[in-house]
């Protein structure tokens, strides 16, 4: 699988200047690798059906990105290939008085599908080590001093862990979580918000605060690196894919899905003999209606 090269599971460190945000490394011919996305997507939906039917596991797609960095095409090319009566797809935006007022996973906890069933997160519970960790947003939480008298490189490091540990806790519950990072280059990003302002339709995906959290662009390059060498697990990988290419992209996310639905326990359910024999039951008195 070519997303392996992009794959991080803890035995190796992630230096992000040193990762591609584009396919050609990877010698790469657009018409075979739509081809490839193709076939992925239509070896999805029997694998996820029989993930519904075997209703033993569930799977949590995390997707996290700078801006412009094509989370939703992602989710509306590449997932479209699923079947949406199996799909949950959250929008994690800022939080509300009602989720501030809870631990920041309580509203993650609260969108996890069913066995059986898929979720993708468009950001996540990530955003709480991300974006506040950038802002310093942990001062104005409404919680206790001891939470925040060891400082900042404390309070971090204990949601590392705790990350860590949620993750754990889903994997022994029946669940896999996988984490993609879609890794768009600085000047790409650029092109793509430059390209909304001049398209009317793409107008309304743009905002001036986008430009204001580009000006933080290294430091969150340097917090992301942080945050996939301390929660990438085995159990829980992640991978950081070049992301100036969307049709590069889309076909390596779906190799992802596939491989992980492969993974997965999906077999579809034997009947008891009592069942079976039910069945041909109803099968005769159907043929008799001839």
């Amino acid at each position: 699988m070519k997303a392996d090269r992009y794959r991080f599971d803890g035995s190796r460190r992630c230096d992000l200047r040193e990762l591609p945000c584009d396919g050609k490394q990877d010698n790469l011919d657009k018409e075979q690798i739509l081809a490839k996305t193709a076939r992925n997507l239509q070896e999805m939906a029997p694998l996820q059906d029989a993930l519904y039917a075997d209703g033993r596991e569930g799977l949590i797609f995390v997707l996290q990105a700078l801006d412009a960095a094509g989370k939703d095409s992602t989710v509306k090319h590449v997932m479209g290939g699923l079947n949406p009566q199996g799909v949950l797809v959250t929008s994690f935006k800022q939080p509300n008085s009602e989720e501030l007022s809870h631990d920041y996973l309580w509203r993650v906890h609260k969108a996890l599908p069913p066995r059986g069933s898929i979720a993708i997160f468009n950001r996540s519970y990530y955003e709480d080590v991300l974006v506040v960790q950038v802002h310093d947003l942990q001062k104005t939480y409404k919680m206790p001093p001891r939470t925040l008298e060891e400082g900042k490189k404390s309070f971090f490091k204990k949601r590392y862990r705790q990350i860590r540990h949620y993750e754990e806790y889903l994997y022994d519950n029946g669940y896999r979580v996988v984490k993609i990072f879609l890794h768009v280059s600085k000047e790409e990003q650029r092109k793509r918000f430059l390209a909304r302002i001049d398209n009317p339709a793409k107008n309304w995906k743009f905002s001036l605060s986008d430009v204001k959290e580009r000006a933080h662009f290294d430091e969150y390059m340097d917090i992301f690196e942080t945050v996939i060498d301390e929660t990438a697990s085995e159990e829980s990988p992640w991978f950081v894919l070049p992301a100036d290419q969307k049709w590069y992209t889309r076909y390596l996310v779906s190799e992802i899905v596939v491989d992980t639905l492969r993974q997965c326990c999906h077999e579809y359910p034997r009947l008891r003999d009592e069942a079976r024999a039910e069945l041909q039951d109803c099968r005769t008195r159907l043929e008799a209606e001839e």
